[in-house]
């Protein structure tokens, strides 16, 4: 994420990442994990975290459930899935070694969250903390522009190998966009970078007329110009990636998961956690209440924050900001009228199902499907 702004003109910059990045693998493992429990005990609780490296899988964190769940096959099917499948390189499905360090949850948490037990006889926030929630309307998906870009690059490139019609690509890979704004509205890209890991058989000159004449022209439709200054695996090429050559741990791409640095974000990861945790389910209510407000007509740009103690159902804080493009009041008194106890954001959202494999990858927002989207 990088911006640049002068005399009202200024350039913001996303990233976004491939399925077979590193840190997207572990985050895929840990949602695959979640929705294992989730698909046979909807009470489970949740928080799996994960690192990735050459040909181990560390599964790590704490799970309270009925459910029994096979780790390491959920594990190397997620990993087949995403296509590491050559057994010449280190990290592949079927040659990984997976530890698990997997406790219950402390009870100390749980007495807090479930209702039986907590304090105020209703679901406690399963952590404390802060939340934001994003949209604008510079896009049909009510998403900024640069983020929702990179995404739509980075899973092209995705499902130009899953077909088959690139078969010199790998599963790791890298976008970004540039994107110039004129009074706060996008007018035109200015750069984009795609990285994508490839197999030694293509020049660098075939994936830069695969970018240039393809994908991009494909992908960008309307914002695609020959002025975009393309940048195609800058150091020249991408052959070693993926854990093989990299690790990779839950959580570490929270931006890419968001908005792109569009909007401030809490801190809290979402993959691998039950919707108890709030770092993620709130942060998901938070999204569906600012598009309402986009979609109300009251604002043109909408952000909240909120915030949760541990075992409290009620936030302690409820922040609107439009930003000056609509009426405060109005968004704040719509606001007020909705429900932020964690037990309602799960009810609305009905969040105790197996849903979150398909959060993963490509970002948890702007994408068709989520009940928080629609």
């Amino acid at each position: 994420m990088a911006t640049t702004r002068t005399n009202g003109s200024y350039i913001f910059t996303s990233e976004s990442v491939t399925e077979g990045h590193p840190d997207k693998v572990c985050d895929y493992i840990a949602d695959s994990v979640l929705d294992a429990y989730l698909e046979k005990d909807p009470k489970s609780r949740v928080a799996c975290e994960v690192l990735c490296k050459e040909d181990l899988v560390l599964v790590a964190g704490e799970i309270t459930s009925s459910a029994r769940v096979d780790h390491e096959a959920v594990a190397r099917q997620a990993v087949r899935e995403i296509g590491y499948l050559d057994p010449s390189i280190p990290f592949n499905a079927d040659g990984l070694k997976v530890q698990q360090y997997v406790t219950r949850q402390s009870p100390e948490i749980s007495q807090g969250v479930d209702v039986d037990t907590n304090l105020e006889a209703d679901q406690g926030a399963g952590d404390q903390g802060i939340m934001f929630g994003y949209a604008a309307d510079e896009s049909p998906e009510l998403m900024p522009l640069p983020i929702l870009l990179a995404h739509r690059l980075a899973r092209g490139l995705a499902e130009d190998r899953h077909s088959g019609k690139c078969s010199w690509l790998r599963p790791d890979g890298k976008t970004q966009v540039s994107v110039r704004y004129e009074n706060d509205r996008p007018v035109a890209i200015t750069d984009v970078i795609v990285s994508p890991q490839h197999n030694p058989s293509i020049s660098r000159d075939g994936i830069i007329a695969y970018v240039n004449d393809d994908l991009a022209p494909r992908i960008l439709g309307e914002w695609f110009s020959r002025d975009i200054r393309f940048h195609v695996n800058p150091t020249g090429s991408f052959i070693l990636g993926g854990p093989s050559a990299d690790a990779g741990v839950t959580g570490r791409k929270i931006i890419v998961d968001t908005y792109g640095g569009a909007g401030r974000h809490g801190g809290g990861a979402f993959s691998g956690k039950d919707p108890s945790k709030v770092d993620r389910s709130g942060a998901y209510f938070c999204r569906y209440i600012a598009r309402q407000i986009i979609r109300q007509g009251m604002a043109r740009r909408a952000e909240i924050q909120i915030s949760y103690g541990i075992g409290m159902a009620r936030p302690l804080s409820v922040k609107v900001d439009t930003f000056g493009t609509g009426d405060d009041i109005a968004a704040a008194e719509y606001v007020k009228t909705l429900d932020f106890r964690p037990v309602a954001i799960i009810e609305r959202f009905q969040l105790l199902r197996p849903i979150y494999r398909k959060t993963t990858n490509y970002g948890h927002f702007g994408k068709p499907g989520l009940p928080w989207e629609e």
